[in-house]
């Protein structure tokens, strides 16, 4: 608790000081006046928290001078060993630090947002004589038009989809588009016009590529009008069938526009922010309004918002959402945020132009905001469901292995190779919200014979909690392995190896016709192996869980597979770059050729002197490897 005291001695109990140097009072005493950031560290030098201050001595002295605090303010400053500050030059390069500095640490009594994933776009390249349309994610790099972003990968891919038909720009890769000799599906299905093998002329196909960007830059009845045209010309020329693939363009255009229109005065850019609570949990329900169309909407769960303020967790979310991201010029929100000009003024920066936060009152904008806080509101209430059921769950697992307290993190390990080849073992992790995939881990597994599964089990095993013991981190309540006793008792020694006796483990073996339903469950405290009937929860999420193991170790072998099979021998060989290797395969026909050259002969080809000739050479001969 606070010391009833309101002088800085009685502040100062709450700071541990036998293992430091810092001292309260005079840290106090020499705080500027100024704006700036500070951070609260715990033992180790950990972060704990991390806050902005217009003026660094009033804000930090509050913490140590008040009586009244919230019990999560009392329990951050009982850990407090010590407070370091950072001074800026304004206000808004304070809250721009201070959301940069929350994405870095993840301080445990700072608002914070789990996604943290960037947003896919839909990317109109203009490098080409026939530009491609393709789904892109990452640094905007590449030369072309950016649009977007989308709220979801299967939102973008609708569009896409739609926009195909409309226009049928290709989305082929260049690799694929220069070496076809005949058009591919999408041009028989009529979701492109085949420019690849000829099919349409570069005027033509440029023409639909301005048309696509007119569209998606929200001009839409522009492009209709000029649709209308070229069909009621094409139709006055006898151009019969040009005319019908134009109309066929029009009315998916039409049914496009009609699905995506959203009616607004003056179109712009829009992103509109609801915050909605209950029950102590919120949620944060974004919609993306692009030139006037409805891109969809997200919504996000921050974390540590327990007893927060509506106006100070809108003001969190917005300096830590946009911190890395693209800003529109309009942000409209359910309430309004602790100090908006700063945080306008912050976003402005880094956007690099005016950016206006405004609470709409009416017209469409109002309603805007009203179905975003209705979607908040669902998905809210979603998540609550979807988190007691998860709690059901875990407490039949506890129940099914005698456990003392309710489970809240589980792992799962799976193993994929073909006949030995690219062995990679998966980790999967669960909590009572279900998949964690930001915590998901691959493993390739190296130094075994290959085939071994149970040695790749026992390596993932070691190499896994090895490395979370090393890190100080939550070791999981149980652990799910995909197999049987043999594969269980490997996990089980590579754990006593490490010294671990406070997992659960549980392996997972198929039935004879590897049914779903048919399992055996295996646990080192049962004396046999345990079979749940089909339609039991426990076996479902065993079973969810066990399967998302497999997907995840299967796209990571085949990954690694596909990769060992498009490199080539000689990448193993040093002095060996690009340049070289092609120059090798275009003089000998192949690797073969190679393989039967000899010094002399590997000397003729351009760049290959005598010393690197031997080294090949042996290479081939030897078994020598450099």
């Amino acid at each position: 608790m606070l010391p009833a005291q309101n002088d800085e001695a009685a502040a100062l109990e709450l700071l541990p000081q036998a293992d430091s140097p810092f001292v309260l009072p005079d840290f106090l005493r020499q705080l500027s006046t100024g704006p700036g950031v500070y951070q609260m560290l715990g033992a180790a030098g950990k972060i704990l928290y991390v806050g902005k201050a217009r003026n660094l001595k009033r804000r930090v002295g509050s913490y140590f001078h008040k009586n009244r605090h919230s019990p999560k303010t009392v329990a951050m400053l009982q850990q407090v060993v010590r407070v370091e500050v950072i001074h800026t030059h304004t206000e808004t390069e304070a809250l721009v630090l201070e959301a940069q500095l929350i994405k870095r640490h993840h301080p445990p009594y700072n608002i914070l947002l789990r996604d943290d994933k960037s947003y896919p776009y839909l990317l109109i390249e203009t490098g080409s004589e026939f530009p491609r349309m393709a789904f892109h994610r990452g640094a905007q790099r590449a030369k072309g038009q950016y649009f977007g972003p989308y709220p979801a990968v299967t939102a973008l891919r609708e569009s896409m989809v739609l926009l195909q038909k409309a226009f049928r720009l290709r989305t082929c890769e260049d690799s694929v588009f220069k070496n076809r000799s005949r058009a591919c599906l999408h041009y028989q299905i009529r979701r492109c016009s085949g420019p690849c093998v000829g099919h349409i002329s570069a005027a033509d196909y440029a023409a639909d590529v301005q048309a696509t960007l007119q569209f998606l830059q929200g001009r839409s009845d522009e492009v209709l009008q000029a649709l209308q045209q070229r069909m009621q010309a094409a139709a006055e020329a006898l151009a019969f069938e040009e005319a019908a693939r134009l109309r066929d363009q029009i009315a998916a255009l039409a049914k496009m526009q009609e699905r995506q229109y959203v009616a607004q005065s003056g179109g712009g850019d829009f992103d509109v922010l609801a915050a909605v609570e209950e029950g102590g949990q919120w949620c944060v329900y974004l919609s993306f309004l692009r030139h006037g169309r409805q891109l969809g909407g997200r919504a996000l769960f921050p974390r540590h918002a327990e007893g927060v303020r509506a106006a100070e967790m809108m003001a969190a979310f917005l300096g830590q959402y946009y911190a890395d991201r693209e800003i529109p010029g309009n942000l409209l929100l359910n309430v309004l945020p602790r100090h908006r000009q700063a945080l306008q003024d912050a976003l402005a920066q880094l956007a690099g132009r005016r950016v206006l936060i405004d609470q709409p009152q009416r017209g469409p904008r109002k309603r805007w905001m009203q179905l975003a806080e209705t979607n908040a509101r669902l998905a809210l209430r979603s998540r609550q469901q979807s988190s007691e059921q998860g709690r059901r769950r875990m407490r039949l697992l506890q129940e099914l292995f005698g456990l003392e307290e309710t489970p809240q993190r589980m792992e799962c390990f799976d193993i994929s190779h073909t006949r030995g080849e690219a062995a990679t073992a998966s980790c999967v992790v669960f909590d009572g919200d279900g998949a964690r995939k930001d915590a998901y881990r691959r493993f390739n597994i190296r130094d075994i014979t290959p085939g071994d599964d149970y040695a790749a089990m026992e390596q993932a095993v070691a190499r896994r909690y090895g490395r979370l013991l090393e890190e100080g981190q939550t070791l999981p309540d149980i652990v799910f392995i995909d197999g049987g006793p043999a594969q269980l008792a490997r996990a089980a020694a590579a754990l006593r190896d490490l010294g671990i006796d406070t997992i659960q483990l549980c392996g997972v073996s198929k039935g004879s016709s590897r049914r779903p339903g048919l399992e055996s469950l295996h646990a080192p405290q049962w004396p046999a192996p345990r079979q749940l009937a089909a339609d039991d929860p426990t076996l479902l999420l065993i079973q969810e869980i066990r399967d998302e193991a497999h997907r995840f170790a299967i796209g990571g072998h085949r990954a690694r597979r596909q990769k060992a099979r498009q490199e080539s021998e000689l990448d193993t060989i040093g002095g060996i770059g690009p340049k070289r290797r092609g120059a090798l395969l275009r003089h000998f026909g192949g690797l073969r050729g190679i393989r039967d050259a000899g010094v002399e002969d590997l000397q003729r080809v351009e760049g290959i002197r005598r010393e690197l000739a031997q080294r090949i050479y042996d290479h081939f001969h030897t078994g020598a490897r450099t």
